[in-house]
């Protein structure tokens, strides 16, 4: 259970470390499709770099980030094989990881980052209308059904196919 907890933190750090590449670095509009649409529709495009190299710099930590999510289901896939995890120790640690995550995300992100602190808004001012007066950032009701019924399948899934692969 401690990997797991480590490997949800590792998940939860490289999600951050994704998002601050994506909003303060690299500044693609094209990389804000999760953002509501009424936040979308009013953020312009950038033409210049926050500082000389800036875009490079944030791709680079973008993929830095892909491959600390995709090391983090790696060492969570063989740790399980290498213990020889049932369907539902890897369903449990799966969707461990995916419930620290979306709480993180709910928490620090949403409410924390986008309402309190105003982050998001630092980097692009013209959404400052869209997001004024919030209480919680984005769609609870989206948030809710991805930690209740998309995470818990996706984990179900997964397990399922490392249960299968194990059982050969």
């Amino acid at each position: 259970m401690l990997l797991t907890v480590f490997l949800a933190i590792v998940f939860c750090a490289a999600i951050t470390l994704l998002l601050i590449s994506a909003v303060a670095f690299v500044q693609d509009k094209r990389l804000f499709s999760s953002a509501p649409k009424e936040v979308q529709a009013l953020i312009r495009p950038r033409v210049g770099e926050l500082f000389r190299g800036a875009r490079v710099m944030g791709v680079a930590l973008m993929l830095f980030s892909a491959l600390m999510i995709l090391g983090v289901g790696a060492v969570a896939i063989w740790d399980g094989f290498r213990s020889g995890f049932t369907f539902w120790q890897f369903f449990l640690r799966f969707v461990s990881i995916f419930t620290i995550y979306k709480a993180y995300d709910m928490i620090f992100f949403d409410w924390f980052l986008l309402c309190r602190f105003g982050f998001f808004q630092h980097y692009f001012p013209e959404t400052e209308p869209a997001l004024r007066g919030r209480r919680y950032g984005y769609n609870l009701k989206s948030q809710l059904v991805k930690l209740l019924v998309v995470f818990p399948a996706a984990s179900a899934l997964a397990a399922w196919a490392c249960a299968s692969l194990l059982s050969r």
